[in-house]
């Protein structure tokens, strides 16, 4: 069986896209970042709680201090890159459920009463939603360059409060000369699907 989407969209998507550790010039506009948003938003996440935030660093001065927070192999692309996001968790999602999930508000002081729920339930729904945003800067025409290689609680206390638990830093434009590496290998499906 074939799958629906179009061959040239699987390829931007996924087949031919790549971590990207270069970029050239081009900007990225604020107008793109919220085209990509307003496609990923309607991703699934658990009653809908959509925890993750995103913070755009565009500033020179801002720039400058997340490379400070930055591993040492992450420096220079971060410092280059057209624009960087911090992508983090808000651990307090649960204010916004009666909203967000009407059809059963209670969820709320049911299930997310306690920090530590919340603290779990917001990573993991961020994290998918982090994953969207990547497929999102990927069907924009651009490339992404996520990376965990960071002081996460330098960054927390430079840009988020006590609020919001950093994820990854994302860094996004178009890319540059040798932006990437070959391919790395892929586990086979039989070796990660089982059915019982």
């Amino acid at each position: 069986m074939s799958l629906v989407l179009d061959p040239a969209a699987q390829d931007l998507l996924f087949r031919e896209a790549h971590t990207a550790n270069t970029f050239t010039d081009e900007p990225v506009t604020d107008e793109q970042i919220q085209a990509i948003y307003d496609l990923v938003k309607f991703g699934p996440t658990a009653f809908n709680q959509t925890p993750l935030r995103i913070t755009l660093v565009r500033s020179a001065e801002a720039r400058e201090r997340l490379v400070q927070h930055m591993a040492d192999g992450n420096k220079a692309k971060t410092s280059t890159a057209p624009l960087v996001a911090i992508l983090s968790a808000d651990n307090e999602f649960h204010e916004e459920l009666p909203t967000l999930f009407p059809a059963f508000p209670q969820a709320k002081d049911l299930f997310f009463a306690e920090r530590a729920a919340r603290e779990g339930a917001a990573g993991m729904n961020a994290a998918l939603q982090a994953a969207y945003f990547i497929i999102g800067i990927r069907a924009a025409g651009l490339a992404a360059g996520p990376m965990t290689g960071l002081d996460f609680e330098g960054v927390r206390k430079e840009f988020l409060d006590d609020d919001h638990t950093p994820l990854m830093v994302i860094n996004i434009g178009k890319p540059g000369p040798d932006a990437s590496y070959p391919r790395s290998p892929r586990r086979a499906y039989d070796e990660v699907v089982t059915t019982v």
